[in-house]
């Protein structure tokens, strides 16, 4: 099934330019990838399975108004996000000069009005409050939990991106909810879930 299908039978609100973008996206990724290396997927039928693992929440997520991104990568899961949600301000923190790069070309190329890119490291950044903060594949839980310590309040959502583990992850504290998918644990954390 392609990912358009697979999509579209979710019913996922998407914007009109959506797809355009989704495929412009992916002509670039596939170019810069054979120079620098930004993600280890290589063939597309990878890449769209990233793709819609990145943009499934929409299904479940509250609206926010703002989201921050921590270790981006070549795009997984915020700007993949930011394309299916220009309404909300997204930031994408990146320390790897060349996948920031490809995060700001990306940006003007398909001029992505609500996407700002910050090249550094998430403890290096400024504190500033966000309604969403999301991760994929960064690290596990209880340091995704000390690494967005000071983007998040306590009407702040988190979102990580998870594989099985991460029931051996959530502390038993926490207020969350575990959504699941055929290939991919979405930890939804806050306290009105």
């Amino acid at each position: 099934m392609n990912l358009k299908t697979a999509l579209l039978e979710q019913k996922i609100e998407l914007p009109d330019n959506f797809f355009h973008n989704i495929q412009k996206y992916k002509e670039h990724l596939f170019k810069w990838n054979k120079i620098h290396n930004l993600t280890g997927a290589k063939d597309e039928k990878t890449i769209d399975e990233f793709i819609y693992d990145s943009i499934f929440p929409i299904t479940f997520l509250p609206k926010c108004k703002n989201l921050l991104d921590i270790g981006t990568g070549a795009g997984f899961p915020g700007l993949i996000l930011a394309m299916g949600l220009p309404s909300t301000e997204v930031t994408l923190v990146e320390p790897l000069a060349k996948r920031a790069s490809f995060l700001q070309f990306i940006k003007a190329d398909l001029g992505l009005a609500n996407v700002k890119v910050v090249k550094k490291k998430v403890e290096e950044m400024e504190s500033e409050i966000f309604e969403l903060v999301t991760s994929r594949a960064v690290v596990d839980t209880n340091m995704l939990l000390k690494l967005s310590k000071n983007f998040r309040n306590e009407h702040s959502k988190l979102l990580f991106y998870k594989g099985e583990r991460v029931y051996d992850e959530v502390p038993h504290d926490l207020k969350h909810k575990i959504i699941k998918t055929q290939n991919r644990h979405y930890l939804l954390i806050g306290d009105d879930i």
